[in-house]
């Protein structure tokens, strides 16, 4: 038996992952689907959340609940790919596989910022359609926070979705933050934390908002142990794609643990 955690993206929740959670315990797996701070059913408000490490302290404190010799599965989608390289680094003993799904990928050679740097550069800020970014105007840790449009959602995001699960993200999303700000300022991530655990890439060929192209960018700018594709799926392969994925992580299960 596997434990899989899994890691949502920005705004979401561990509610995205109701098809995937199902199908990978119908195998016989443990899974876990972390809701980040202030984000699903997490009490927390986003302005009360002001750094990276505060996002991801519920991860933290799931990996710290684990009974000694366990090892996980992880697998962040999005913007959960910092999440990841975070744990990563604190915990590489604990961590079998890191599954990075269209998830930024950040390397240990530049600033922890640099892909989502990157991919900001390359898409103007009318990429982001109707969505809404603002600053907190936190005088101390300022952030910017994000709040998906619903053309957004329905062209970029959600575009090969059932209109069932338009509507529930719709319903179900909160304003979220890359924390672009706080990750300029951190040191890059360590070679022998993050950069030692296996990592393994599932790219979305037809994700409009992290593009093929950019995730094969940021695989040659940090590799990885694999790459497995996913064809028909968009930005939330989860809901897409879900069978695909499942037999991509039941297939990683076996090679890595």
């Amino acid at each position: 038996m596997v434990h899989f955690v899994l890691v949502h993206g920005l705004c979401h929740g561990a509610w995205c992952w109701y098809k995937v959670k199902p199908l990978l315990e119908s195998a016989g797996h443990r899974v876990t689907a972390v809701n980040l701070a202030a984000s699903g059913i997490n009490m927390a408000k986003i302005h009360e959340i002001h750094t990276m490490s505060d996002y991801t302290q519920p991860l933290i404190e799931l990996m710290e609940s684990l009974p000694p010799g366990e090892k996980v599965t992880l697998m962040g989608h999005s913007l959960g790919g910092y999440n990841l390289a975070l744990v990563m680094d604190m915990f590489p003993q604990m961590i079998s596989v890191a599954v990075f799904l269209t998830a930024f990928l950040p390397d240990c050679t530049h600033s922890p910022s640099y892909v989502m740097d990157e991919l900001m550069e390359r898409n103007p800020a009318g990429f982001w359609l109707d969505s809404h970014l603002s600053s907190d105007l936190d005088p101390v840790k300022p952030k910017t926070i994000t709040i998906f449009g619903s053309k957004c959602l329905t062209t970029k995001i959600y575009q090969l979705c059932s209109a069932q699960d338009l509507a529930l993200a719709k319903m179900m999303l909160r304003p979220g933050s890359s924390f672009q700000e706080d990750l300029k300022k951190r040191k890059e991530f360590s070679k022998e934390g993050y950069g030692s655990v296996n990592r393994v890439y599932i790219v979305c060929k037809k994700d409009l908002l992290i593009t093929e192209d950019f995730q094969r960018w940021m695989i040659g700018n940090y590799s990885v142990k694999e790459v497995m594709e996913i064809e028909d799926a968009d930005h939330m392969a989860m809901m897409s794609s879900p069978d695909e994925l499942c037999r991509c992580l039941l297939d990683i299960a076996n090679k890595y643990n």
